[in-house]
């Protein structure tokens, strides 16, 4: 399941400091929706 992501492990570690806190809800998988945001902008979609 690894290669429907985008970002690499190593990519989402630098990345990880900039993402918000979680508040009591639990939070999505943000390499899951990084990859959403990378796959719409790849591929000119709206």
């Amino acid at each position: 399941m690894s290669n429907l992501f985008w970002l690499r492990a190593e990519q989402m570690a630098r990345l990880q400091p900039f993402f918000p806190k979680s508040h009591g809800k639990p939070r999505v998988d943000d390499r899951r929706v990084l990859s959403g945001i990378i796959f719409v902008n790849r591929n000119s979609l709206r």
